[in-house]
């Protein structure tokens, strides 16, 4: 257990980092895609970039929900998975609505720089959006829980024994 918020962000978002990842790798081999986003298109590329973005973006958890607003709704276990989940979609929404493609217009791309599946048509594409879908829900999923856990939250089970 720690104190430190930012320990317990870093570490729940490299954790988080990992499973997102291999729903990635796995699922629609995303991660050279990820890579050659930064210039970096492999698979060791996209992993290294995906995990440091992992790591801020668990910090930022750990900033935004320690805010005062928050204080007295994010204590236990069940709540912190609960913004972990929300966190992520909207990092999700943030990264694949905006902000990638604001960024492809800004360096003047008109195609991803990696084919992203080797599956044409409409069953590329689901296949890519569920994986992102997943992806970003075991994220939020693996962030709240670890968050929680590094921070010492009690689950529903030690609230009812200190009754």
């Amino acid at each position: 257990m720690t104190k430190y918020r930012w320990v317990a962000g870093s570490v729940s978002g490299l954790v988080a980092g990992v499973g997102m990842g291999v729903v990635f790798h796995a699922g629609a081999n995303l991660m050279p895609f990820i890579g050659a986003l930064y210039g970096w298109p492999s698979v060791l590329g996209g992993w290294v970039v995906h995990l440091l973005n992992s790591v801020l973006a668990g910090l930022l958890f750990a900033f935004v929900v320690s805010r005062p607003v928050f204080h007295g709704q994010i204590e236990s276990v069940g709540e912190s998975v609960a913004g972990g989940v929300v966190f992520a979609a909207a990092i999700g929404l943030l990264s694949t609505g905006f902000l990638l493609p604001v960024s492809m217009s800004a360096l003047g791309v008109q195609s991803f720089p990696e084919p992203l599946v080797p599956l044409p048509g409409m069953l590329g594409s689901a296949l890519v959006v569920a994986s992102v879908g997943v992806a970003h829900l075991v994220y939020g999923l693996l962030l709240g829980w670890t968050y929680a856990t590094a921070r010492g939250y009690r689950t529903p089970d030690s609230v009812a024994s200190e009754a």
